[in-house]
């Protein structure tokens, strides 16, 4: 069996259709159905129902997911293992979006530099995905916010970065009293599905502030250019650079005490066979400024 139908398969089931999944995997549709045909036929049952653009997997494929999630997850591990001497070898990364435009592309440029024959493939997301993914063993490590529960002593993490929320206001408003903009001006809220949202949410309702709330939004980059378009007022994490060009913001220190902060962290399995990848990661990334 070819492993590459394996993954296709799980790929279109979390993607939910064949279309998406083709743009994840970078080939195309056709392609994606050519290699679902291939496996059904080997398995000898259906795997998916489809109905219209969507996909879901049949009784057969629901079946079939976990064992051929251990069979990719034991197939990495082996060509890691018998690849531990090497320079090179496959990293699977995840991250959030703020740490996909700053914190991560110089530590990968130097990483690879150092290392041309590394394999990385990097899944973006929010980080209770990216949190679920590295559970299941999908990800070798993932740079996300610091989960708000305790995790098990398996997981390992480093603390990359500390972003204090800031409360952030159009620059025409800039004058005006922190806590009057908070009463007066409409409020866009960090989505509270999001960690670093819910951190700020427990922060606002110890606070009793009366809010103006009209939008929540789960980008912090959206967010900003709301703000800056004066369509209101937000905290937010104080996120790496770069931030949007153009924007007509303004940081201004909140009217109240014990401001929490985000924390960025990488996160990895203690036991990963990718240990030795993950170490280089760690050290290009404790050389951002």
């Amino acid at each position: 069996m070819d492993t590459q139908f394996l993954e296709t398969f799980l790929v279109v089931v979390e993607r939910g259709s064949m279309a998406e999944a083709a743009r994840r995997l970078g080939i195309s549709p056709a392609a994606v159905a050519q290699r679902i045909a291939a496996l059904e036929a080997e398995i000898g049952a259906p795997l998916l129902m489809r109905s219209g653009r969507a996909v879901q997997p049949s009784d057969a494929g629901h079946a079939i997911i976990a064992q051929s999630q251990r069979i990719l997850t034991d197939l990495r591990q082996l060509r890691l293992i018998a690849r531990a001497d090497q320079p090179g070898g496959e990293l699977r990364l995840g991250a959030i979006s703020t740490a996909l435009t700053g914190l991560l592309p110089p530590a990968l440029r130097r990483l690879t530099s150092a290392a041309p024959d590394l394999d990385i493939f990097v899944l973006p997301g929010t980080s209770p995905e990216l949190y679920r993914q590295l559970s299941k063993d999908s990800l070798d490590a993932a740079i996300l916010v610091q989960p708000p529960f305790a995790f098990p002593k398996t997981m390992e993490f480093q603390v990359l970065r500390r972003e204090p929320m800031v409360l952030l206001c159009p620059e025409a408003w800039a004058d005006e009293d922190p806590a009057a903009l908070l009463r007066d001006r409409p409020f866009i809220r960090y989505d509270r599905n999001n960690w670093g949202g819910r951190l700020l949410d427990n922060w606002l309702k110890a606070q009793h502030l009366n809010l103006r709330e009209w939008l929540e939004l789960d980008q912090l980059e959206a967010i900003a250019v709301m703000v800056s378009n004066e369509l209101g007022v937000s905290i937010l994490p104080d996120w790496a650079p770069p931030w949007p060009e153009g924007l007509r913001v303004r940081r201004l220190p909140l009217p109240a005490p014990e401001m929490p902060s985000r924390e960025i962290v990488l996160m990895w399995n203690r036991a990963s066979p990718a240990a030795r990848l993950i170490r280089k990661l760690q050290t290009e990334l404790q050389l951002q400024p």
